[in-house]
């Protein structure tokens, strides 16, 4: 997974340098033995792994897109990222990357995109990536050869130094059940997905109209990281 070279500034990207090699030896280590094809997860909330043949260029992106969103939302830095998106006036880069991923996990992928984008457009090559991922999986293929070629450019211009974020502590964006839950999910075949409890934090976020390309797009607010917290 690309990762950026500004390891002061993005600081969620850099740890994921780390779990790049993490993505890619999971990945390694699928292709050797019979696949594990996902379902959406059905209204009763089961979750059942459906065993198939090798599995497509779709699925396959399907899966590392999942895997990347378990890693985001679980890296240490991911609410003190956050944080700065729900406080900040203009979009934080990293933020962005972070609430997209949350909203993927949740089952909000148009709005996630959206999002994604806005994350890509501020210079994350995570979100890029994840934008590549997304397309793929939906079959999009020249959307996706696009944000793969984004992705893995380097800006020539410097970016503006990004701001100091609020002291978090130790304290993960999520609960360390959860974050470790998704994990097993995955590797389980199962598509990643949090206790009800979380996802309803992030279903009763503010919706910002229904965007003619994305949907509804909920939008982060100042209580997002505080209400995440007090699920523990």
């Amino acid at each position: 997974m690309p990762h950026s070279n500004d390891t002061d500034g993005d600081a969620v990207e850099a740890i994921l340098t780390a779990d790049a090699r993490i993505i890619a030896g999971e990945f390694e280590n699928r292709r050797r033995i019979p696949a594990v094809r996902r379902r959406g997860r059905p209204a009763d909330g089961r979750n059942e792994p459906v065993r198939a043949g090798r599995p497509t260029a779709r699925d396959e992106a399907a899966q590392e897109l999942d895997l990347a969103c378990a890693l985001v939302i679980g890296a240490a830095e991911a609410a003190t990222s956050l944080g700065l998106l729900e406080n900040g006036r203009a979009i934080d880069p990293e933020g962005a990357l972070v609430f997209a991923c949350l909203l993927h996990v949740v089952g909000h992928t148009g709005a996630a995109e959206f999002w994604w984008r806005f994350g890509a457009g501020g210079g994350s090559r995570t979100a890029a990536y994840c934008l590549h991922l997304s397309h793929r999986r939906n079959g999009e293929f020249r959307d996706a050869a696009f944000w793969r070629a984004e992705a893995a450019h380097d800006p020539e211009e410097e970016r503006e130094p990004r701001p100091a974020g609020p002291v978090t502590g130790r304290a993960g964006l999520l609960p360390d059940a959860a974050r470790h839950a998704l994990l097993v999910q995955w590797h389980s075949g199962l598509t990643p997905h949090l206790p009800a409890a979380l996802e309803s934090v992030v279903n009763r976020l503010v919706v910002a109209g229904d965007d003619e390309d994305f949907g509804e797009v909920p939008q982060p607010d100042p209580g997002l990281v505080a209400r995440l917290s007090r699920e523990r």
